[in-house]
Order: C-alpha cells, then sequence, then structure tokens
C-alpha cells in the first residue's frame, strides 16, 4: 500500500490503519483489530478475500469503507456505500460531547441535519439526546435510501425523520435548537485535483460552486429562521474556513478545537445570527 502511493482520508490516514480496518473486516471483528488478533490463524478463504479487497484498495484506488460497506462515527457502527460521502467529520466528538457547552444539553428537543448523507449525524445526535426529535435533510434520494437503511438498524425510526429537501425547503415553519450541517465545500478547482479516491464518492456531497462556498451561503442566509431563541448553527466548512472568515468578516465565528484532530466547524448563536442579519 506505501509503495501504491494510495490517498487517505476516509477514515484513516495511514497504510497500516487501512489495512487493519481491512482485515478485521475479512475476520468478522466487530470492533477495531487488535494486536492479539494477529496471532489468530486465518483460513484460506478470508486470505482469499483480504487478499482481492487488497488489491482493488490499490487497483481501483477505493476507499476502505466502501470495500467493507461499513464504518464507525460517534462511536455508533453504519453501514456506507458509493451513494454517500465516507463519514469522517470531526462533528462526532461534538456529538460524543452532547454539544456542551453550546448548548444545555437537557433542554434540547429538536435538532436538524441539513444534507445528511448517509445519517451519521443525524443518528447519532438522536443517540445522544434521547429526548430529541431529529430532522435529516438530504437532496438525494440515493443518500436518504442509505440514511433510511442505518435508522433502521439503529432502531431510530420513530425518532428521526428522513426528508427530501433542498435545504429547508421542506422545513416551513420549523425551528430548532441545533442545526448542524457537513455540507458540501469544496471549490471547482480543487474538485480537479483531488485524489482518485475521492472520484469514487458522490460529486453532489463535495462540490459546492466554484469557490466552494454555494452551501455555507445559504446555511448563514437561512439558517436564523430556523432556530430556537436559545438555538445553535454548527457547520463544517473544511479547508474554506479562511474563505469563510474572509467572505463574513461581521459574524463572531468560534472555530473549534478537536482532541482527535480535524477543524474548520464554526458555530453561531441564533442571536448572532439575527443581529447580522439586521445590520
Amino acid at each position: 500500500m506505501q509503495r501504491a502511493r494510495l490517498h487517505y482520508g476516509h477514515g484513516t490516514d495511514n497504510a497500516a490503519d487501512d489495512a487493519a480496518a481491512l482485515l478485521a473486516f475479512v475476520l468478522g471483528l466487530d470492533r477495531p483489530l487488535r494486536e492479539a488478533d494477529l496471532s489468530r490463524r486465518v483460513s484460506q478463504a478470508r486470505e482469499q478475500t483480504f487478499s482481492a479487497l487488497l488489491k482493488r484498495r490499490i487497483a481501483e484506488r477505493v476507499p476502505v469503507v466502501y470495500l467493507t460497506g461499513r464504518c464507525w462515527f460517534a462511536g455508533v457502527p453504519f453501514f456506507v456505500d458509493q451513494r454517500v460521502l465516507v463519514p469522517r467529520s470531526p462533528i462526532a466528538e461534538l456529538i460524543e460531547a452532547r454539544f456542551s457547552p453550546w448548548v444545555d444539553p437537557e433542554r434540547v428537543r429538536r435538532v436538524l441535519d441539513v444534507g445528511t448523507g448517509s445519517g451519521c449525524i443525524a443518528l447519532a445526535s438522536a443517540l445522544a439526546f434521547p429526548s430529541a426529535r431529529v430532522d435529516a435533510v438530504d437532496i438525494s434520494a440515493d443518500a436518504l435510501e442509505v440514511a433510511r437503511v442505518n435508522r433502521r438498524q439503529l432502531g431510530l425510526s420513530h425518532r428521526v425523520r428522513l426528508l427530501r429537501s433542498s435545504y429547508f425547503e421542506a422545513l416551513k415553519g420549523r425551528r430548532y435548537d441545533i442545526i448542524v450541517s457537513n455540507p458540501p465545500y469544496v471549490g471547482a478547482a480543487e474538485m480537479r485535483g483531488l485524489p482518485a479516491e475521492y472520484r469514487h464518492e458522490p460529486e453532489l456531497g463535495l462540490a459546492s460552486g466554484r469557490d466552494g462556498m454555494d452551501a455555507v451561503r445559504v446555511l448563514l442566509r437561512e439558517a436564523a429562521s430556523h432556530l430556537a431563541p436559545s438555538g445553535v448553527l454548527v457547520v463544517e466548512v473544511g479547508n474554506t474556513e479562511a474563505m469563510v472568515r474572509r467572505r463574513f468578516p461581521r459574524l463572531p465565528f468560534v472555530w473549534l478545537q478537536f482532541q482527535r484532530g480535524g477543524g474548520g466547524v464554526f458555530v453561531l448563536t441564533a442571536e448572532q445570527l439575527a443581529r447580522a442579519a439586521g445590520e
């Protein structure tokens, strides 16, 4: 894998972890690979399966998660395929902390995930807030099919509503304590230069206009009318962070730091958004 100069960034950042994820899948483990697993005897059939998957990873540049059809996000197992982006947002860490200190977790009753994809953010949030109702929207019917699989597997059909919608179009009059989004944020020039692994992901989940800012513009313009008075907007903009800072100098973004790495995630309160809209 190192000789093949593969690109990482779909849940791992190096060849050893990528290979370990493949091997854990082939061994039928429902957890990450451990050192003790390496002393196990492996059947010829499993050895052949591992070899075949490894060859596909190298020859086709398919991310491991698409080869195995599974990943973990915020400690929760999810099914994924090439209809959705590979879950990898640092927002997982924020969900595990129940969005503290930005909200009072005990008061959260309604959460919205915009651009839900596999449903990972919405469903993990529903588990983090067992008293909350969660709406999850996506413009992609294919993505919503994957999210339905995950919703059913996690037993959350009674609390998580999946809606086909372009941003807030299907949500007239609804307000939320948390609006969270990991929207597309890749510009046209960057799209052309992405490593081959990213070509397996749906372009709809990556590309966001010429400068990568189309989605964040809509979220900043429209989120205020869907937030509860004490609500917060949480958005990942990745490497467009510097551009967002320049384009919206009057917005008092708080840029989050994560213990497990990653960045480009901001928080704004409903009050801050409303004040900016009135200026």
